[in-house]
């Protein structure tokens, strides 16, 4: 406290930044309170095993463990960059990985539009339920369903092939087709777990503006391209960044479970060849390695996806 020289009123000094700290740690302490398990998860299960990517610049070894294990320094990036596979498999990853993001999004978001043109409740109810349901299976079943119809001495498919007198094609290991078996197969199970996400942000949409674009005379088309399509933009985007991010996974369950010897050429990827190497072959090593080098690629590219986003007039991820 001071005292001002010409009236005699004490002025209050500069509230300490501890003081200010601890009053509102007490005000918000239920806050913060509900947020202690969400952390302690990210910092058990996601921040603390971080201290295994030193691995990668290590022969590691299981009998000397992590850290009596000897450095190597970037021998197992060497390994990677120079095998005979590494082109092919980053090629693999990123065709299959694009043909996710730009066949994947498209359908979530048509779905999602139609859907929201529906005015009949039970009728929406049961289109969503029924395009919801095969997210709930797992990638096995889906195989065992795609084996069912594509298979080429059993399958529903080349049963009709041949009765049409045709040859029938072995669909699940044939080069030309496998892709496309990917990401059809992954279009029917996981578009109506995606136009859920278009439909909440289609629901935040103010009522008011399309009912001011029918005085104006607008019609369904005009209000879907300057209401509907900017309402659902920002989450667009953000679902696009991060897609970016991971544009080096390109569905290791999916295409793990689908792969075989013959399809190697145009289904390998970055990481089932990690797999192989990591547990099929014991070289944890690499493995880690290459993870760290994914890991890095994710980050760039969620970065710069970042920055066009909000460049060109998106709100991006922050």
């Amino acid at each position: 406290m001071k005292r001002n020289g010409i009236n005699g009123h004490a002025l209050a000094g500069p509230v300490p930044l501890r003081i200010r700290f601890g009053k509102a740690l007490f005000r918000y302490r239920w806050f913060y309170l509900m947020m202690v398990p969400g952390l302690l998860y990210y910092l058990i299960y996601h921040y603390v095993p971080m201290a295994g990517l030193m691995i990668a610049f290590k022969d590691y070894n299981l009998s000397k463990g992590i850290w009596g294990s000897e450095w190597v320094g970037f021998k197992h990036f060497e390994t990677i960059f120079g095998s005979p596979d590494f082109y092919k498999l980053i090629r693999n990853t990123l065709v299959i990985s694009v043909y996710r993001i730009v066949f994947n999004m498209l359908p979530d978001v048509l779905l999602a539009l139609m859907l929201n043109e529906v005015r009949k409740m039970w009728f929406k109810r049961i289109i969503q339920t029924v395009t919801y349901g095969p997210y709930f299976l797992s990638w096995v079943i889906v195989y065992g369903l795609a084996v069912a119809f594509l298979a080429q001495d059993t399958g529903v498919v080349n049963y009709y092939i041949r009765e049409l007198g045709g040859a029938p094609v072995n669909f699940l290991a044939d080069n030309g087709t496998f892709r496309s078996i990917l990401i059809s197969t992954d279009i029917w199970k996981n578009t109506g777990f995606g136009a859920i996400i278009y439909l909440a942000s289609l629901a935040t949409i103010n009522q008011e503006l399309y009912e001011a674009a029918v005085v104006d005379g607008a019609g369904r088309w005009r209000q879907l391209w300057h209401i509907t399509l900017p309402g659902i933009r920002d989450v667009f985007i953000l679902l696009l960044i991060l897609r970016i991010g991971s544009i080096l996974d390109a569905g290791f369950e999916q295409v793990y479970i689908f792969l075989n010897a013959r399809v190697y050429e145009v289904g390998d990827i970055i990481d089932t060849w990690v797999f192989r190497r990591g547990l099929e072959q014991l070289e944890f090593s690499v493995a880690i390695a290459t993870n760290l080098f994914k890991s890095v690629i994710g980050f760039i590219l969620v970065i710069g996806a970042n920055k066009l986003a909000k460049k060109f007039g998106g709100s991006g991820i922050w």
